[in-house]
C-alpha cells in the first residue's frame, strides 16, 4: 500500500470533524499524488509544539477519493473510505513506532511516499502497517456527506456541483439544476 506519510506544522486540515484533507489547501500538490493511504504526523519544530502535535500520530486516511474542491487551490481535496482523527495526547512517535519517527525526523523529511520493502527497511514497514491497522475499522470521512446533493434553499444543486469529481462519484440527476 502506497502511503503518503506527511510532517503536520498546524492543526485543521484535514478537518477532523469532516476528515477533508486540504480543506486549507495544506500540502498543496502533494496531495495529487498517487497513494492509497496518508499517515499526518506532528513535526517538532516550535509550531507544532504550539498546537501540541509534536511528535505525534495525528490523522490516518486510507482509500483516497479526490476531487477538485476550490479551483484556485493547488491540488486536490482528499476525503477516505476510512478516516481516523487522533486527539492531541497520543503517544509520542519515538515510543510508539521509533522507525518512523527517526525516518522522519533524524533526516528531517517533510514527507514520503511509503512502499512496503521499498522505503526504510522492515522496522518501518513494520511501524507503517501497524499504524494503518488503527484505522481498519474508521468510519469514512464525514466529508463524504458533503459531496452529496443536498437541497439548499429552492434550488437542488449539490455542493460539490462545480467539482470534478472521481467516476465513483455520483453526478448530480438530471432534474438538477
Amino acid at each position: 500500500m502506497r502511503t503518503l506519510i506527511y510532517k503536520r506544522t498546524h492543526t485543521g486540515d484535514p478537518n477532523p470533524k469532516a476528515g477533508v484533507f486540504g480543506n486549507n489547501d495544506c500540502m498543496g500538490e502533494v496531495r495529487s499524488r498517487d497513494f492509497d493511504a496518508v499517515i499526518g504526523i506532528g513535526g517538532i519544530s516550535d509550531e507544532p509544539r504550539r498546537y501540541r502535535i509534536d511528535g505525534k500520530l495525528t490523522w490516518i486516511g486510507i482509500d483516497p477519493e479526490k476531487f477538485v474542491g476550490d479551483p484556485t487551490a493547488r491540488g486536490p481535496q482528499v476525503i477516505f473510505r476510512r478516516f481516523r482523527y487522533f486527539e492531541r495526547d497520543e503517544p509520542l512517535l519515538v515510543k510508539q513506532y521509533p522507525a518512523l519517527a527517526e525516518h522522519m525526523y533524524e533526516t528531517n523529511r517533510r514527507y514520503i511516499i511509503h512502499q512496503p520493502s521499498l522505503t526504510g527497511g522492515p522496522e518501518l514497514d513494520r511501524d507503517v502497517k501497524a499504524i494503518l491497522r488503527l484505522a481498519n475499522n474508521a468510519p469514512p470521512s464525514r466529508g463524504l456527506a458533503d459531496l452529496e446533493f443536498r437541497e439548499i434553499g429552492s434550488k437542488c444543486r449539490a455542493k460539490s456541483a462545480r467539482l470534478a469529481v472521481s467516476s465513483t462519484r455520483r453526478r448530480p440527476s438530471r432534474d438538477c439544476a
